[in-house]
Parts: C-alpha cells; structure tokens; sequence
C-alpha cells in the first residue's frame, strides 16, 4: 500500500498533480473537505457532529476528522493506497494520522512538496480566479493571507516529515508533464 501526503501552498498545482498521481499509481484520493460533504450527506453520526459545529461557525475538530478519515480507509480495505489532499494541515493533525495509520499496520510513505515561489502562486490563482469564479482566488489580499497562513501553520507539518526521511521538494514550475515526470520518479523510490 502506498500512503502519499501532496503538498503545497494554494496555488501550486495540487488539485492537477492529485489527478495524474491517481490515473498513474490507482491511489484513492483522501480529500477531507470531500469527507466532510460525503458523511454530513450520508447523515452519519460523525457527519451530524461536524454539521451542528460548522452550522455554529466553528472548526471541525482533529478527532472528528480522522474519524472520518478512518471511516475511508475501513471502506476501501483493498486499495492500493491514498493520496491525502488538504490533510495534514497542522504538525498535530500528521502526529494523529500517524498514529491512525499505525493502528491499522499501515504508516505515511512520503510527502511530495510542490515549491512555487510567492509570485508566480499569485499569478496563478488570480488567473484561476479569472477562469473559475471563485472569490477567494480573484482578491489579492485574499491570496496574500492564504500564502501567509500556509507558511504560518501548514509549512511546519514539512519538517515533521523531513524528520522521518519521507519529505521530497519537487519544483512546481515547468510544464504539467514536466513537474509530473518528477513527482513520478520520486513515487517510484518509495
């Protein structure tokens, strides 16, 4: 099995490379916001907790999401692994999937960091703001606080993976083949 953690700050091609990662190696793509909507829907247990307190405006707590998380790996026992998209976000939340993941024989593999400079990040979302509608990439003061809170809370989970000898840094400019074939080769050492 293998377990893949992709990385990146917003804008840096995650939601593109996730696609072609799953098409190559037949991972299951683990997004927690997609968690989330699927079990709030289904009306599961933990799916109302997370609805009351996100109808309060409040985060939806660690514990609540790997359950949810776990929930999908007993659900898909046969797979040939899962690419975590939008989790690990915080050092906290890899220690708890470790944890997770060690309780069902199985551990994180790797992290692949995509690095994209501040600049280009920019660019890139004001264009995707352009092209998709969504407000949040069409304000560049609103890019700006994404890219700050990334390097503020989610850049730290990165040492926690250099740590155990499974980060890579991959640079995220060049072609959509280019940057693949070099997440491709990385995979492949894991």
């Amino acid at each position: 099995m293998l377990n893949l953690v992709l990385f990146g700050p917003p804008g840096a091609g995650k939601g593109t490379q996730s696609q072609n990662i799953i098409e190559k190696f037949g991972l299951i793509h683990l997004s927690t916001g997609d968690l989330l909507r699927s079990e709030i829907a289904n009306g599961t247990e933990l799916g109302l907790e997370a609805k009351k307190l996100m109808d309060d405006g409040l985060l939806v707590p660690d514990a609540v999401v790997i359950g949810m998380i776990s929930n999908k790996l007993d659900s898909n026992k046969d797979a040939k692994g899962f690419i975590f998209d939008g989790f690990p976000r915080t050092v906290a939340q890899a220690e708890a999937l470790d944890s997770l993941l060690a309780s069902k024989d199985s551990q994180i593999d790797g992290m692949v960091a995509l690095e994209v400079d501040a600049e280009e990040l920019k660019q890139r979302l004001l264009l995707r703001g352009k092209e998709s509608g969504r407000p949040d990439d069409a304000n560049p003061e609103v890019i700006a606080k994404r890219i700050k809170e990334y390097n503020d809370k989610t850049a730290p989970v990165a040492e926690f993976y250099k740590a155990q000898n499974k980060f890579t840094s991959i640079n995220g400019i060049g072609s959509i083949n280019e940057i693949f074939d070099s997440i491709h080769e990385v995979i492949q050492g894991f």
